[in-house]
């Protein structure tokens, strides 16, 4: 049986200008644009790309950080819309936000 592990995840763009910029504010993602309509993030260890377009919808993608607060205060000034407030789940706490796209997205620490 072979192995596979997650290394890539692609999120759609309806605006791909405001998408971008969402992504390099509140994370500090810096994009390789490959044409207008798709632009990578690469050299992590899982790489994520956006593509223009609404459909199909994406999973949810999660986001590991060492600082839960900053990050909540990092995504609301880069225009993130909070979903859920930070919660406790098995292992730690997390909270989701939506991406100017309306993708959404958890941000989370382990405790």
């Amino acid at each position: 049986m072979p192995k596979i592990i997650p290394n890539y995840m692609e999120l759609k763009a309806a605006d791909m200008g405001a998408s971008k910029a969402f992504y390099e504010k509140a994370f500090g993602f810096s994009f390789t644009d490959y044409g207008p309509e798709y632009a990578g993030v690469e050299g992590g260890p899982v790489q994520i790309g956006l593509a223009a377009g609404n459909e199909p919808l994406a999973p949810l993608p999660t986001f590991e950080t060492n600082d839960l607060a900053a990050a909540l205060a990092q995504v609301k000034a880069a225009g993130g819309t909070i979903v859920k407030e930070v919660f406790p789940y098995p292992g730690g706490h997390r909270f989701e936000c939506l991406d100017p796209a309306g993708n959404r997205l958890a941000i989370y620490q382990t405790d």
